[in-house]
Formats: structure tokens, sequence, C-alpha cells
């Protein structure tokens, strides 16, 4: 149960972090779509272990490998199958976690819910299993381009360094131009210093990611339940380490008057609405309305840390340990196009609706 995400165009995925391969069947996804395998690849790379100094050194190729669905080069309407080897695990680094709960960790719930779980990298738990999202927003990615619709996050936040402008100031062609995916040279350079530091005291941080939704038509969404920002936010919380999820002003509009936060119709807007502001996200009443979409994604710190804490083993007693293995110190880096597949994912779920509820 809870292994599947959609409506229509829905992703199934299976795997563990030190299994023999992670997978998925994507299910819905329109016959005729031309697959740039490039493009999905390249998405596999901006998420996959040991592309620069500043992630985790797990050495993975992370290369998919369809097996269905896909006929020279384009979707037959059938399900598509994948699969991703892991080919550099060391589960020998998990050895001493076979009946120790860490903090924080989904080992003593897993435990819990299951009465059994694997130990080596998280099992189902890990971050691993990401990989099958981003081959499915990949995927999604290239429906959303035959309606001109883009999906774009960066990082905002890392640990106390934060973009001050709005994502509207910014060149977010920069973004893949460093190690963070921060398209503010300035700020990415004190990140890295930050994600450097915090290593070299085996400690962890968290940080933002924002991202952005172009092009989408106005009407998108299905309330009550299944709002636009609802559905967003499902997505996107689903994601590992994942905490926090707002649009539009979010907690910042708590702070204002509605005569301040409210986007009155002008002449002289230059948006799709003839809006001046856009407090609202591109959303209103859970349904798009032609504006830009943005969000921004709150992760925490990891929790595995080079330092010792208390843990509790399978006999309830309290014991110290100490994380030792291969970990990003910080996640949201390769968080970035985790972020974009999900909100891809949820996106064209409300274009196949869309689609289906009009003739």
């Amino acid at each position: 149960m809870g292994n599947t995400i959609g409506k229509i165009f829905k992703l199934t995925s299976f795997g563990e972090s030190h299994g023999e391969a992670m997978g998925g069947i994507i299910d819905g996804c329109p016959a005729g779509l031309k697959i740039d395998f490039d493009f999905v690849q390249n998405e596999l790379n901006r998420r996959r272990p040991g592309q620069s100094a500043v992630v985790s050194p797990r050495n993975e190729s992370d290369t998919v490998l369809f097996l269905s669905g896909i006929l020279n080069g384009i979707t037959t309407g059938t399900p598509i199958g994948f699969t991703i080897k892991n080919e550099n695990h060391h589960s020998g680094d998990y050895d001493h976690l076979k009946d120790v709960f860490r903090p924080s960790h989904a080992d003593y719930t897993y435990q819990q819910k299951y009465t059994v779980r694997d130990h080596r990298g998280g099992g189902r738990t890990s971050a691993r299993e990401t990989v099958c999202r981003v081959v499915a927003g990949a995927i999604a990615k290239l429906v959303l381009a035959q309606y001109n619709i883009t999906v774009q996050a960066y990082t905002s936040q890392i640990g106390q360094i934060k973009l001050s402008k709005e994502y509207t100031q910014l060149d977010l062609t920069k973004t893949e131009t460093n190690a963070v995916r921060c398209p503010d040279a300035a700020a990415a350079e004190e990140m890295i210093k930050q994600i450097e530091q915090t290593q070299q005291a085996g400690d962890t941080l968290g940080g933002v990611i924002t991202c952005i939704i172009k092009g989408a038509p106005a009407g998108l969404g299905e309330p009550v339940f299944d709002k636009l920002h609802a559905q967003l936010a499902y997505a996107v919380m689903g994601i590992n380490a994942v905490k926090g999820f707002e649009y539009g002003s979010g907690f910042a509009g708590t702070a204002m008057n509605g005569s301040q936060h409210n986007d009155a119709f002008s002449e002289k807007g230059s948006n799709a609405n003839l809006t001046n502001t856009n407090h609202s996200g591109g959303i209103q009443g859970g349904i798009s309305n032609g504006e830009d979409i943005y969000f921004n994604t709150a992760f925490k710190p990891i929790a595995t840390i080079m330092q010792t804490q208390n843990a509790l083993n399978a006999k309830g007693e309290i014991i110290e340990m100490k994380g030792i293995g291969r970990h990003d110190v910080c996640v949201v880096p390769r968080a970035v196009p985790i972020v974009e597949a999900m909100a891809a994912i949820a996106m064209v779920d409300f274009i196949l609706m869309a689609r289906t509820n009009k003739m």
C-alpha cells in the first residue's frame, strides 16, 4: 500500500536501496509521445550521487532500462516498465544497524508496522527510491512540454544562507552552474562553504527548494478535495526529509492585510489575469488562474550524523552510536530534480483530467 501516486498518470515504484534494482511502472501515459531518452537520463544524472564534492560519494551510473510501453521511441499507451540497477551499495556499512534503531530515522516505525525491516541503507525508506520518481517526472515533463508548461526548481536556502530575492528577480538559467543549484552565484559560494564546514563537524544541514511552474492554463484543479495546491503538496510531501510546503505568499501572507494581499485586477498588469501581484501563487479556490504557480519545500537536516548519539536497540536499551558510511551532508542540491519530478507528475494528472472533462 502507498507505493502508487496519480489518478490518471500513475507511478508505482519498487525496490530497496541495497537490493538488485530500483524500478517502476508508469500507467496512463498518453500514446504517441516521443521519448527523449537523453533528456530522461540527464534528469537522472542531476539526481544521482557522486556528482560533486558536496553530495554522497556513492557512485551509481543510474542508467535506466525501459522494459515496455515504448516502441521505436514512441509511447504505445500501455504500461511503461523500467528498472535502474543498484551498482555500488556497501551493505556491510549497515551491519551494526540490524538490531539498532537510529534517532529520527524510520527504523523504529518500520519495525513497529511490519515487524521486519531491511536495515541496509534504510531499505525502502532510503532516498534511493526517488530515482524512480525522477524517471516518471522526466516523462511527465515531456508530456507537459506539449502544452508549453515548464517546471523548474532551485535551491533558495541551505542552513542559515537564504536568498533574499524573489524568483522573478533571479536568472534561473544559472541554476545548474554550481554544485548546490542556486541561481545566485554569491549565495551559492556561501552555501558550499557552509556545507563543507558542517561536513567537517560531522553534522548535517537542511534547506528550502523553490519551484516555479510556468505556462499552466487557467482551470486546472478539481474542487474540493483534489485542489491543485493540495495535490502538489501531497506529491512533494511524499519526498524523503520534506517537512513543509507553502505556495504563493505562504506563511508570510499571514502578516499582511487583505488590502495588501489581494491580487487586484488592473489594466496595467502584465500577468495573464491582468493583475499586478501574484500572492495567490497562481491558484485560487484550488484552481489554476493562468499565473505562474510557485511554492517552497522545506527539507530537514539529514538524520545520519557522524557524531555520537543515543539510539535504541531491539532489547529496548539506550545505547550510543555514531553514523558511518556514505551520506549527504545536505540533500537539498540533489533534491531539486526530485521536487520538479513530483510537481510534473501532479501537473500531468490535472492536464489529463482537463482533457477528459472537455469535448
